[in-house]
């Protein structure tokens, strides 16, 4: 089976500053894999190498069986991605928006598939507003929606839960689970553990722009056996200087 994500030796350095160190690693399709790093760990800078808005220093990687260089434009057209800040038209309103996007993604009866992302999300009732009054919290929902109108089979979250409330956050973790339920790989940068450690089904750790750690969840909660397996593992294997979330 074809893994989702593979990375091979994939670097990238801004001069003598070096963001990420050559990363090798593999996500399988079908999990919920998450990202764990304090600030200024590189994981930001991975997302950007995976969804192509960025070129490798270093090696290479393939999202979805596509390589991010040689074929950027299939990676492009098999992913997902919400950044920490999404990036909106304000003066259009959340349908729009979402009718925008999809022209742009070719998708099959645009409308009618805006209608079914905004039902699936549970946010309908934003459908005739104008994104600039929304909070962080509810672009994120209009991000979200917009990054799998066209199905994609790998979706990539920045920073997820930045500007939700609990209740958000809450509704955020079920519809990962639909999503991933109907076969989607999600690939989930993030510093809240406690989501990690009720959503994913796999870690990787980035400690200085290197891969310190990457296992199964249940492979940790059997390590460690507790609620907090996973805080103990993080703090486990960051060096004091990278404790930091």
């Amino acid at each position: 089976m074809t893994d989702a994500i593979s990375t091979t030796g994939l670097g990238r350095s801004y001069g003598a500053m070096v963001a990420l160190h050559p990363l090798t690693m593999t996500v399988a399709k079908g999990e919920v894999f998450g990202f764990l790093g304090h600030n200024g760990a590189g994981k930001t800078t991975t997302i950007q190498l995976l969804t192509t808005l960025a070129r490798p220093t270093t090696g290479r990687a393939s999202v979805a069986g596509h390589d991010i260089l040689s074929d950027g434009m299939a990676v492009r057209r098999s992913i997902g991605y919400v950044p920490e800040n999404v990036r909106l038209y304000d003066t259009f309103t959340t349908h729009e928006n979402l009718l925008f996007f999809a022209h742009l993604s070719a998708v099959d009866n645009p409308a009618d598939r805006v209608a079914e992302t905004l039902d699936f999300l549970g946010i309908a009732d934003l459908a005739a507003r104008r994104v600039g009054e929304f909070s962080k919290g509810m672009r994120q929902r209009v991000g979200l929606a917009q990054a799998i109108l066209h199905r994609p089979a790998v979706l990539f979250l920045d920073e997820p839960t930045s500007g939700l409330d609990p209740m958000g956050v809450k509704l955020l973790r079920r519809v990962i689970e639909r999503l991933n339920a109907d076969g989607m790989t999600i690939f989930m940068n993030t510093h809240l553990l406690g989501e990690v450690a009720r959503t994913c089904t796999s870690i990787g750790i980035l400690s200085h722009g290197r891969l310190v750690f990457q296992d199964r969840i249940d492979t940790v909660n059997n390590l460690y056996g507790d609620e907090q397996a996973l805080e103990a593992l993080y703090l486990s294997v960051l060096p004091e200087a990278g404790r930091a979330a």
